[in-house]
């Protein structure tokens, strides 16, 4: 199981980050060159991974324990079959989405709207409508990185049993990642929903009717339109929750990336999969809630974006391989 939680200035940002499209329109991972400004050398060195230009942690080779947990990473997704990744704000962030929970968040700003205050109040909507727009154009034009990427690999080998995401990016669809395989456990900004007939649109226009009138858009229904994310005090979806379990249930190797698994019920879908003894593994920069677990088998302090990609591409080829041998 995957668990995933930026500024060009932190070491193991992707750089020189473009969209890219094939003939039929869809995403690719970038391929533009990036010039580190004068200071960069020293601190690290440049690599490219599955089409990503990656500023590495210095001398993060030279450190035996650093070292030693990294070929660990790569030995356990070796002999993983089943891998359910859980993914976290961590791994979006190097995509230009802005924090929430942060020290510069988001809601150090402004409160979040409670899904029952939406419903009643039309200040309320307002508010809840006024703080979507102000990040809109960040999520619009986010665009999935390295580790995106790198899930998409993990589906693509055949290897992955879902992803588990709190993040309501919607980058793990446009990465690639299939709708079968993918549980937006908190809703994701990319649909607008309304909430009394469940009829989903996109959000531009709806963005666009605020921005002009200040008025919260309404249905064709009458009824009330959000944007599809889960606010404070609304219920997750029962069909999201079993899906996430289902997996959890089914993985043998769960990966947690970029959570700080403190919000919950979503940072019990690790566990799950965890208690029943598949090997858990932590990647993330700062403490989590679950470091201390006993079920806990390997934690990794630091970027995702630096450590996961480079253990994917280092399985790739024998994936490939067993893939070939087979057919």
């Amino acid at each position: 199981m995957l668990i995933t939680g930026s500024g060009i200035e932190n070491p193991g940002t992707i750089l020189g980050v473009e969209k890219e499209e094939s003939a039929a329109g869809d995403w690719r991972p970038p391929t533009a060159t990036w010039t580190p400004p004068d200071g960069y050398f020293g601190l690290g060195k440049l690599r490219k991974i599955q089409g990503f230009l990656l500023w590495g942690e210095a001398n993060a080779s030279e450190n035996p324990v650093v070292e030693e947990k990294r070929e660990r990473l790569v030995e356990l997704l070796r002999g993983g079959r089943r891998v359910l990744v859980f993914t976290g704000a961590g791994i979006s962030t190097g995509s230009g989405i802005p924090d929430f929970r942060g020290p510069d968040g988001v809601w150090k700003r402004r409160q979040p709207v409670y899904y029952h205050d939406f419903m009643r109040s039309e200040a309320a909507r307002v508010e809840h409508w006024d703080y979507k727009l102000e990040a809109w154009t960040a999520f619009r034009d986010a665009r999935p990185n390295a580790t995106h990427a790198a899930i998409v690999q993990l589906e693509h080998a055949g290897k992955l049993a879902a992803v588990v995401t709190q993040n309501i990016d919607g980058l793990h669809a446009r990465a690639g990642t299939a709708a079968e395989k993918l549980v937006e456990l908190h809703g994701t900004n990319s649909l607008v929903e309304c909430q009394t007939c469940g009829r989903r649109s996109e959000p531009e226009p709806h963005f666009d009717y605020f921005r002009e009138t200040h008025r919260p858009p309404l249905c064709e229904c009458g009824g009330f339109l959000k944007p599809a994310t889960i606010s404070f005090g609304q219920n997750l979806r029962t069909e999201d929750l079993r899906r996430a379990e289902s997996a959890a249930k089914a993985a043998d190797l769960v990966l947690a990336l970029g959570s700080t698994l403190s919000v919950y019920p979503a940072a019990n879908i690790p566990l799950l999969a965890a208690g029943r003894r598949a090997p858990y593994v932590i990647i993330n920069r700062g403490p989590t809630d679950h470091d201390e677990f006993s079920e806990l088998t390997l934690r990794l302090e630091g970027d995702v974006t630096e450590i996961f990609p480079p253990a994917v591409a280092a399985v790739l080829p024998e994936w490939s391989s067993s893939s070939s041998s087979s057919s």
